[in-house]
């Protein structure tokens, strides 16, 4: 089967069935496994599926964004991220030793924690201002500044963010989708987000009702890692993977 042949016969299964694997592809065509992830990768770099571990999925099951959403698209949803914020600033207890990620959903907790004795470790600047605005003790990481925004990235602020041990962890993500878990275009603030996962006893991912079927560059965590708080599920197929708040 020629190689056109065989794109074609991928996204006819993709259309069908929006998941196929590796395996079921190879006994479709008579191809071997090193010319169908030759194939899909192709596919995937042309904007056709998504590529997955072991397969791929339709571009109709998970839209792919290759880059950070621009300001206008961030501050859309404001009352849904509102919300979602108001619950999970609910959740911190006095005791509590909280990280609070970048993003807007996470930013938008800041009003809601006037008067906590807890204690809040951040990689964003414009948070830790609003947090000392309201005499909050906050701890806030040193490293890269990251071009174009006020957050915190690189080897040192993974250094200095693995000194600590937390109880509560609250992050953002620009795409979750069952097959990628919680995603963002950055690769260093995935790998910020994911040790300060991995540090914590409680993980809560904020995240409004367009996150859900995205996909961006960087998985930071399997979607089993994490409690999702969101202001609407719209699949309940992501309740299969981990629990979901709807606020």
């Amino acid at each position: 089967m020629l190689a056109e042949q065989r794109a074609r016969a991928i996204l006819q299964q993709l259309s069908q069935r929006q998941t196929v694997s590796v395996a079921e592809l190879c006994q479709i065509t008579g191809a071997s496994e090193a010319t169908i992830r030759r194939d899909l990768n192709a596919l995937a770099r042309q904007g056709r599926l998504v590529k997955v571990h072991g397969g791929a999925t339709s571009l109709e099951e998970e839209e792919f964004l290759a880059r950070e959403p621009d300001l206008a698209t961030k501050q859309r949803y404001a009352r849904e991220k509102e919300r979602i914020a108001r619950y999970a600033a609910a959740l911190v207890g006095d005791d509590d030793v909280v990280y609070l990620d970048t993003g807007t959903t996470v930013l938008h907790m800041a009003d809601h924690l006037k008067g906590s004795n807890a204690l809040f470790v951040t990689s964003s600047v414009e948070f830790a201002v609003r947090l000392t605005e309201h005499d909050l003790h906050v701890y806030v990481l040193g490293g890269t500044l990251k071009l174009g925004t006020v957050d915190i990235v690189g080897a040192e602020a993974l250094h200095a963010l693995g000194r600590y041990n937390f109880t509560k962890v609250f992050l953002g993500t620009s795409g979750i989708s069952v097959s990628q878990g919680f995603t963002t275009p950055d690769p260093e603030a995935a790998a910020l987000k994911a040790l300060a996962a991995s540090k914590s006893q409680a993980v809560y991912m904020l995240a409004d009702a367009s996150k859900f079927g995205r996909v961006t560059a960087a998985t930071i965590l399997p979607l089993e890692a994490a409690r999702i708080v969101t202001d609407q599920l719209p699949d309940r197929k992501y309740l299969d993977c981990t629990e979901v708040i709807e606020v």
